[in-house]
């Protein structure tokens, strides 16, 4: 007869190797040129201070100029493997900041949570890497 307690190993081995999976599909480093959702812009992301912050580096309507390098993440501090939260996010189209949260889809997918103090009823945007050859526009 097997012990009680004989399944004990094989579960913890279970739980680690899901553990390892899932931090390590969340634990690519978000910084770098991401094109936002709309595929009109790309936004460079660096780390400041410990906390994410990026500016606006390419735009695909030269009409546009003038968004170039205006600051659009700031004050975005590390929560967990894969998850920046809190700090802001400034959507120029309606000039106003709200909240983010950002995790990490992968090397090449962030999901981007903008919300005004409650999650539940906040905008979820997805950007992507942007190629290494995208050329930056003029601040």
């Amino acid at each position: 007869m097997k012990s009680l307690y004989s399944w004990l190993p094989s579960l913890t081995a279970a739980l680690a190797a899901q553990a390892m999976l899932a931090t390590g599909a969340n634990a690519e480093e978000p910084t770098g040129v991401w094109i936002d959702h709309t595929g009109r812009g790309a936004v460079e992301i660096t780390s400041c201070n410990g906390k994410l912050c990026g500016q606006v580096v390419w735009l695909l309507d030269a009409k546009n100029s003038k968004a170039c390098g205006i600051q659009i993440l700031a004050n975005v501090p590390p929560k967990g493997p894969g998850v920046w939260d809190g700090g802001w996010i400034y959507d120029p189209e309606e000039k106003s900041k709200y909240d983010v949260e950002i995790r990490t889809v992968g090397a090449d997918k962030l999901k981007i949570l903008g919300y005004a103090g409650i999650k539940l009823f906040g905008q979820t945007m997805y950007w992507t890497r942007a190629p290494a050859n995208l050329p930056r526009c003029k601040a």
